[in-house]
């Protein structure tokens, strides 16, 4: 019998030899992937052809593992859909996909590849991270087998899940996550019944996973890190940039900085569908990014990062509630921002101080310009409501934006030839949301590195003039307890969308293949 003196022994023990391996700091490393597509995508296709298109897929994927290995990172992130891609519906995608059981966890299946059946991309991803000796994040097709004592059971008699794993530096897999919330386009996967929290511990720090959609909505993305305390999520996406406030650099940056974490995401490369923008994010700062519209290669990013990143909370309101009341006939307009009506108030002038409401949001800015041109219009915007569109969440937003002249939910070609360039800018909001994220872009969809930062007591202030031209200043915030306000004209909407969304797929891939 052990005594318990020798364990409290053994426990100490464990703990000083745990602290003394963990690291400080660690290189992390984003793909960004230019993925190789199937000459005719909307044609079902054998397991055999699949594997072979996975497999040339893998081929660039591993140039990327092994460069990122040699110049010291620890772990690597691949995009969403980077193995097979998205524009596929369920017939398609099926023979892309394998049973990949929670049970398999702990499973090194660069050792012992036959376990669990015949996984050849498993097994190839097990072998790159233990012959390199890095931690690999991928998304692949998983499906599960069901039958009539599920009442939820699709009619073939399976799940199909958009899937991330994890293997860790000895090829042995250590997560897997389902993604909950799923884009308009993707009927062909299933979500699970309950939002899945997916962690893992390293010796620099610990993780948690999702995908794309999943980092609007509070499960899992809030929950991990309120909830769990990771230190770094692992954000593998197809993220199409929307102007103003949702494009990649812009929006991730914003999230990792609001959520106080570091953010690791690795986006699709596809400028045809304006899909670009991959980054290592870290709570103070963006540490690594990039955006390319131009060309067709792929992009390996790397930096160092905390292994445990500290940042002190914000108190959104503390600033914004000492300020006096908002003056009453200031010429306000209303103006469409990516299908939601906002409430906007020009900035005339070079310099000046503007507030502007809508319902129970009251967005509040500082700032003085270097010049402004004649031909260019400034203003300050407020949205408080549900957004219903390619999903339903409700936003307080307040942004700042240039050149407006013309309706952004319809045409941004304005927003991108705007070029302001104030010295100085405070903006803050004045009521509830629970989670803001501060937003910057220049010109180009360039993110703002270091230029901006957020002050405990809720401004989001320059701290010097930036380099080149700004085209929006957003905070972005979420009332995440009243998303479930939607209703049926939400859901004629997203069903439209879907419809639309098809027709646009089919379309683009006969002009372009």
């Amino acid at each position: 019998m052990i005594t318990s003196p020798l364990l409290a022994y053994v426990a100490i023990l464990f703990f000083c030899v745990l602290k003394a391996s963990s690291l400080d700091t660690f290189i992390a490393a984003v793909y960004e992937h230019a993925v190789i597509l199937p000459d005719a995508p909307l044609t079902p296709v054998s397991h055999e052809e699949a594997l072979m298109l996975m497999n040339r897929n893998l081929d660039l994927l591993e140039g990327a593992v092994t460069s990122a290995a040699k110049q010291g990172a620890y772990i690597l992130v691949k995009p969403k859909d980077g193995i097979f891609f998205f524009f596929f519906f369920l017939v398609q995608t099926y023979s892309y996909k394998r049973y990949f059981q929670k049970s398999y966890i702990s499973w090194i299946l660069a050792v012992n590849p036959s376990l669990f059946g015949h996984t050849p991309v498993q097994k190839r991803l097990s072998c790159l991270a233990r012959d390199n000796s890095i931690y690999i994040v991928a998304n692949i097709g998983d499906k599960k087998p069901c039958n009539a004592s599920d009442p939820d059971c699709p009619h073939d008699g399976r799940y199909q899940y958009n899937t991330d794993v994890v293997f860790d530096s000895e090829g042995r897999l250590v997560a897997r996550y389902h993604k909950q919330n799923l884009f308009l386009g993707e009927d062909q996967f299933d979500a699970p019944k309950e939002p899945e929290i997916v962690t893992f511990d390293t010796t620099f720090g610990r993780f948690g996973i999702f995908t794309c959609f999943d980092i609007l909505f509070h499960d899992p993305a809030v929950t991990l890190v309120k909830d769990f305390q990771v230190d770094t999520i692992l954000f593998p996406t197809a993220w199409m940039n929307v102007l103003p406030h949702l494009t990649a650099i812009e929006f991730h940056s914003a999230w990792a900085m609001g959520m106080r974490v570091n953010f690791l995401a690795a986006n699709i490369h596809f400028p045809l569908r304006k899909m670009t923008g991959s980054g290592i994010y870290a709570p103070d700062s963006p540490r690594a990014f990039h955006y390319d519209m131009k060309t067709k290669e792929g992009k390996l990013l790397l930096s160092q990062l905390d292994s445990h990143p500290h940042r002190p909370a914000v108190n959104w309101t503390s600033y914004a509630s000492g300020l006096p009341a908002p003056l009453v006939g200031n010429q306000e307009f209303k103006s469409i921002v990516f299908f939601d009506e906002f409430t906007f108030l020009e900035l005339k002038g070079v310099a000046g101080n503007y507030t502007v409401c809508q319902k129970d949001l009251c967005c509040q800015l500082s700032y003085r310009m270097l010049e402004k041109r004649e031909d260019e219009v400034y203003a300050l915007g407020a949205f408080d409501g549900l957004h219903t569109v390619e999903g339903s969440y409700y936003l307080q937003v307040c942004p700042t934006l240039g050149d407006i002249r013309v309706d952004l939910g319809h045409c941004t070609e304005s927003l991108l030839s705007a070029g302001t360039r104030p010295t100085v800018a405070a903006l803050s909001l004045s009521w509830g949301s629970r989670k803001v994220f501060s937003e910057v872009m220049r010109s180009k969809l360039r993110g703002s590195k270091g230029n901006a930062q957020v002050s405990s007591d809720g401004r989001l202030f320059s701290l010097k003039p930036p380099s080149g031209p700004v085209l929006t200043v957003t905070l972005f915030g979420r009332l995440y307890e009243r998303d479930s306000a939607s209703g049926a004209s939400a859901d004629l909407v997203a069903q439209g969308l879907r419809v639309m969304l098809g027709v646009i797929i089919t379309i683009m891939y006969s002009l372009s293949w």
